[in-house]
């Protein structure tokens, strides 16, 4: 402890503690030219806030720091990185708008993990918004996960928003979803309503669903209540015109079409359910003179028009759906939807030379390959092989942005049709002419992979990755091949290789899988555990889900695992990984 004196005056205390007064200035105090105050007071060596309870509420200098960085990081347009400062920062200061902040950047990031993790954060900080519902209930849409798409919805329902329930039914009955299990989820959500504060929307979502599992006598009783319910809109009179079909009651179809237009004529769905239903009738030159008055009077008719001559195709009319396209016959520019269509008719009608014609005029773009697929394999089913490999090697030669494209799409159709003997040849030959070629040398390495040839395998990987040492792909499909086949000896190989993947493509959901399959072969199952999560959540398909669920049972955690593999199963028919799992653990049989 020692004295020092304060220049109260002029002479503030250093940030040693010690005051900035020197020889010169005693010797103007002594001549009595300045006086000052002399304080005396006591200085100890120790930090003088060392002992004081933390801050826990406003902003110390971390918490600035964290929102800054954000902010900062926002402005640079690194979105991840200032999601995750936000995400981070409400940790600290657990403020919606901080959570809300976080999903917004997120949502302009590559990292659908964080997003979903931001929402969820908000979804906890503001109970009583359904914004983070609505967002968590695309998010699940979009990741396949139907029935979680749903729950959320329902908590949209459940707080007296409309969520448009019939939509989700739409879609998931026209993308092959999981119409069952969202069937007794919506089930079960209208049994615990009241009648007095039950809506329409799940009554009709839930007939949809119904109609579509052929349980047509339950869509009745829920569309007859949902008419209790005050619903007369469009998704009622939609879903009774459907019923009406699946009933085989065309006549009352056609009315609830009927009513529907009237009440919305924009809705081309109408359009489409009365000219189905009037086909069904036999009334084709009704339906005909319906659907050409209505296409005069409906704006948009060029997509009308091709709905329609698609629906006369699939009922069995060729004829009346090719007099549909005829103004299309001649134009300079047409949709590539037309000549799909004209190939589609020209086949029906069995004009196997037409239809090639018509197929190969569609242009570049996304109904490319698909068009030139339907077209080799039509030539494939006539017992035309010959002909479908030449046609698919001379757009091979007139398209060359499309070139591995076409190689590919040869090699599968060759696969298909029991000729893969034919398929690895034709591979080996386009290696041969280019050795160096990424796409054709990952796709051996993939072919080998399937066959057990894991010789072959690496051979393709390491020479493609000494081409391109950055290529995460094969990086990952080196590495995981490794660490799946547990190789003695080569666990760590397998690490080296998948670490640098993780490095190149940090938020790939098939990378993360990879880094939490290589900790579980290495005997770390809990280290592996959370990297299995990452991947699921970002990804949730039944290869990932059955490394996940295996990591849980080894953990003791095995009730979660069968209920996961039970959701996986009941998401899809097909799931290989789940019953290879299976075979191997029986006991997490759900």
């Amino acid at each position: 402890m020692h004295a020092t004196l304060k220049c109260c005056s002029t002479h503030p205390i250093s940030r040693h503690g010690h005051c900035s007064y020197n020889n010169a200035d005693a010797g103007r105090l002594s001549a009595g030219r300045h006086p000052v105050q002399l304080v005396f007071f006591t200085v100890t060596d120790d930090d003088p806030l060392q002992n004081a309870p933390p801050i826990t509420q406003g902003l110390d200098a971390e918490g600035l720091s964290l929102l800054l960085g954000a902010e900062l990081a926002a402005q640079r347009g690194d979105y991840q990185r200032a999601s995750q400062g936000y995400l981070d920062a409400t940790q600290r200061y657990p403020v919606a708008a901080l959570a809300e902040r976080a999903t917004f950047t997120a949502r302009y990031s590559d990292a659908p993990e964080l997003l979903l993790t931001a929402t969820r954060r908000w979804q906890a900080l503001a109970p009583d918004t359904t914004a983070p519902n609505r967002l968590l209930a695309a998010i699940a849409l979009q990741q396949g996960q139907w029935v979680e798409s749903l729950e959320q919805r329902l908590a949209i329902t459940q707080a007296g928003e409309d969520t448009d329930l019939t939509a989700l039914a739409e879609f998931a009955i026209a993308e092959n979803g999981p119409l069952p299990d969202l069937l007794e989820r919506l089930r079960a959500y209208v049994s615990t309503q009241d009648a007095a504060s039950l809506q329409s929307d799940p009554l009709i979502a839930t007939a949809l669903l119904e109609i579509a599992l052929g349980d047509t006598h339950a869509a009745e009783a829920n569309l007859q209540a949902a008419r209790a319910q005050g619903g007369n809109g469009r998704t009622l009179w939609l879903a009774v015109a459907r019923l009406g079909l699946e009933t085989q009651n065309y006549t009352k179809a056609r009315q609830a079409a009927r009513q529907g237009l009237a009440d919305n004529p924009e809705d081309v769905r109408f359009i489409l359910l009365l000219a189905q239903a009037e086909i069904r009738l036999g009334n084709i030159d009704a339906a005909q003179q319906q659907t050409d008055q209505l296409l005069e009077n409906h704006q948009g008719g060029d997509e009308l028009r091709l709905a329609l001559s698609q629906l006369y195709l699939d009922e069995g009319y060729p004829e009346p759906a090719q007099q549909l396209l005829q103004p299309f016959i001649g134009q300079p520019q047409n949709p590539d939807r037309v000549y799909i269509l004209l190939g589609e008719i020209a086949l029906a009608e069995q004009e196997i030379d037409n239809a090639l014609l018509y197929f190969r005029q569609v242009g570049e773009g996304d109904d490319f390959i698909p068009a030139r697929a339907r077209a080799a394999g039509m030539l494939i089913d006539n017992q035309r092989l010959l002909d479908a490999r030449a046609f698919l090697r001379i757009e091979r030669m007139a398209h060359d942005e499309y070139y591995n494209s076409l190689l590919t799409l040869e090699i599968q159709l060759l696969d298909e049709y029991g000729q893969s003997q034919e398929a690895d040849q034709l591979l080996d030959r386009e290696l041969a002419r280019t050795p160096d070629d990424s796409t054709l040398l990952y796709q051996r390495a993939m072919r080998a992979w399937e066959a057990g040839d894991l010789e072959q395998m690496e051979a393709d990987l390491k020479r493609l990755l000494a081409n391109e040492p950055d290529n995460a792909n094969a990086l990952n499909a080196l590495g995981y091949t490794l660490a799946d086949k547990n190789l003695d000896g080569r666990l760590d190989e397998a690490q080296r290789l998948i670490e640098r993947a993780y490095e190149l493509a940090p938020n790939d959901p098939a990378v993360l899988d990879s880094m939490g399959w290589v900790y579980y072969r290495q005997g770390q199952p809990q280290r592996a555990l959370d990297w299995l999560e990452r991947a699921f959540a970002a990804m949730p398909d039944q290869e990932i889900a059955a490394h996940l669920a295996e990591v849980l049972h080894a953990l003791g955690r095995s009730e979660e695992a069968r209920e996961l593999i039970d959701a996986l199963m009941r998401q899809t028919s097909e799931h290989p990984a789940i019953d290879e799992l299976l075979e191997r653990l029986p006991s997490l049989a759900p």
